[in-house]
């Protein structure tokens, strides 16, 4: 199957809500899930909770609770890469503490090569940065808490 067939159905499944799809072309199959990687969100998402409640617990249900009673979450818009900034030299778009107004950047998600700018959903301050720079995401996953 060429490359290019391959590429468009990853595209596909990244913009549609589907979990997996299976074509087949004659004697060749493809088949692309998001399952497998299921669990690599969780370990990912209980990396940045332990710093976020002082109790040492380190319970993911805790935290995941204590996060969306004081604020809203960001979450990731697709699966890629976490970047907080443009380029390794540059300042992170946003630190704990910023102020952010609805529609600012706050982040970029690579996929597939291209730079996708994560804007804030709402106006708030950062309350909590969920991943670690250069760290991959899935879709759906929480990236930051804002209040």
């Amino acid at each position: 199957m060429d490359i290019r067939k391959v590429k468009k159905l990853i595209e596909l499944l990244e913009e549609s809500g589907v979990a997996e799809i299976e074509i087949k072309e004659g004697e060749e199959s493809v088949r692309i899930s998001r399952h497998p990687q299921q669990p690599v969100q969780q370990p990912a998402m209980m990396q940045p909770a332990a710093p976020q409640a002082p109790a040492p617990s380190g319970e993911p249900a805790a935290p995941a609770g204590s996060s969306e009673d004081s604020g809203k979450t960001i979450n990731s818009p697709m699966v890629g890469t976490f970047y907080r900034a443009s380029s390794p030299e540059a300042s992170a778009f946003v630190e704990v503490g910023s102020s952010v107004k609805k529609g600012d950047t706050i982040c970029i998600i690579e996929a597939m090569k291209m730079f996708n700018q994560i804007e804030a959903e709402v106006d708030g301050t950062i309350k909590t940065v969920l991943v670690e720079n250069g760290q991959p995401v899935e879709y759906d996953q929480p990236l930051f808490v804002i209040e």
